[in-house]
């Protein structure tokens, strides 16, 4: 849906946000405000906020993952493999909607005083993707089985303007930014003897700057900046920064992270409000008292676009999903939606989330574990991929739920028994449904929760949830 800035004013985005998500912004009435954000320099800084969210959201997210000294669980130095060597336990609540289904293998790069060289070893048969990411949250490059199959290959991730020569056989990957988040993800099935296979070729993952490469090279010791806070989350630091803190930081960043070709003209608008790539933010040029309500409007815009995306979200069968991650050109709105919901989103043709919280309808109520739920698929009909599927159980606040059989999430490797007829049927329920069906159970809590689908290299073809020729079906409560 394409809004008008002159037909529907952004103090009228506010005010809807306020009333349909519950913000915690607030709208304000009267003349005074009217002729504050009715102006373009507000909604210029609207559109401002929207277009830089990725890379402020972005750099604040490695500033967290990175202030460490040695690589510890979910968290390296810069330029420092991050390997999660298992899958977390319904007790784990550092990540919201962890999944149960690829072993992480992540690294942050600063690629703009030199390249870096990154090795993947030889997969065999096994399925394995790398997004790499530059800092507007583009994945740049993607190799792993769908893209450059599984044979070992080397890479050189280069920054901006670069010039030079690789050694024979490394393959450059230029990227537009410094900042760069290489975010594997290795598939495991989660048995001891497979965490064992998928432990040595994490360990066999080679990251090292340039001039390091092919020589004996120790990572150093971590800096650890002690004015970080490493306790509240990414998001609320980004959102609790006013105006003028948040464009202060943004025109820093893209020093060293320009801005595309193609967003010339949204650039040439933010000029007006002092945000010129290379350069410090003008703040004489921005009315300080936008400074605390651009980011409440423009967090609520952002956050309007779940409802009102022109088909950038959609809802299928109570099932919520978009196509469009990854790659983003101008949509700078889908871009800072994704960025806030679910920041390092593949490729649609790498992975689709469908996620649902209710079977769908005007009526419908919040799934509840003293219900019982069946999720079918028709004969031949499952999850048409080249990967894998797997759907993944989930708390009202998206983590895993403690189970008697410790299963978070179901899918092929469980075994799953068909119907006489060829159907499949996944039971979504807080009791077992009994011996005999265990193979297709994924437990609930006894309270509301919440369904993730992972789609690993969805098909492009018909059929396809890509092209819609391929529907996922709506979960039924059991009558």
């Amino acid at each position: 849906m394409t809004i008008s800035r002159r037909a529907l004013s952004v103090s009228a985005l506010g005010l809807l946000a306020t009333t349909s998500l519950g913000s915690t912004a607030r709208a304000l009435d009267g003349p005074i405000v009217n002729l504050i954000e009715g102006t373009e320099e507000f909604a210029i800084a609207v559109e401002a906020y929207t277009f830089g969210y990725p890379l402020v959201t972005m750099e604040m997210t490695r500033r967290v993952l990175t202030n460490v000294p040695a690589v510890e669980a979910t968290k390296g130095p810069m330029g420092q493999v991050i390997k999660v060597r298992e899958y977390p336990t319904a007790s784990f609540r550092d990540i919201t909607a962890p999944n149960a289904d690829t072993l992480y293998t992540t690294a942050f790069l600063d690629v703009g005083p030199e390249p870096w060289v990154f090795s993947i070893p030889a997969m065999g048969d096994r399925y394995a993707l790398f997004p790499i990411l530059d800092g507007w949250t583009s994945v740049f490059q993607v190799p792993g089985k769908r893209t450059t199959g599984t044979a070992a290959q080397t890479y050189a991730i280069t920054g901006p303007g670069w010039e030079g020569t690789l050694p024979e056989g490394v393959v450059q990957y230029a990227s537009q930014t410094s900042l760069v988040w290489l975010l594997g993800r290795i598939y495991c099935t989660g048995t001891p003897e497979d965490y064992k296979v998928v432990h040595a070729l994490q360990d066999a993952v080679k990251l090292v700057p340039l001039s390091a490469y092919g020589k004996a090279w120790t990572p150093p010791a971590g800096k650890v900046d002690l004015t970080i806070d490493m306790k509240t989350p990414v998001r609320d630091q980004v959102n609790r920064m006013d105006a003028i803190e948040y464009f202060t930081l943004l025109c820093d960043l893209m020093k060293g992270n320009p801005p595309y070709e193609a967003d010339g003209p949204m650039l040439e608008r933010l000029a007006r409000i002092g945000i010129v790539p290379g350069q410090d933010f003008d703040r004489s040029k921005f009315d300080p008292l936008f400074a605390r309500r651009v980011p409440q409007v423009a967090f609520d815009r952002i956050m309007l676009h779940f409802k009102f995306s022109g088909g950038d979200v959609k809802d299928v069968n109570g099932w919520g999903f978009t196509t469009k991650t990854g790659l983003y050109g101008t949509n700078y709105i889908q871009r800072a939606l994704v960025t806030a919901i679910g920041l390092g989103a593949n490729r649609p043709q790498d992975a689709v989330y469908p996620t649902s919280k209710s079977e769908g309808g005007m009526l419908s109520r919040a799934y509840n574990g003293s219900e019982k739920y069946v999720l079918s698929f028709k004969k031949g009909k499952t999850p048409p991929v080249s990967g894998f599927w797997s759907l993944t159980m989930y708390d009202e606040d998206y983590f895993f739920v403690e189970n008697p059989i410790n299963r978070y999430s179901i899918s092929v490797r469980q075994n799953l028994k068909a119907n006489p007829d060829g159907s499949i049927d996944l039971y979504l329920q807080n009791a077992s449904p009994g011996p005999g069906k265990e193979s297709n159970w994924l437990p609930a809590p006894k309270g509301k929760f919440t369904l993730m689908m992972r789609l690993y290299w969805p098909n492009e073809g018909d059929p396809s949830i890509i092209d819609g020729s391929w529907v996922l079906p709506p979960v039924k409560k059991v009558s």
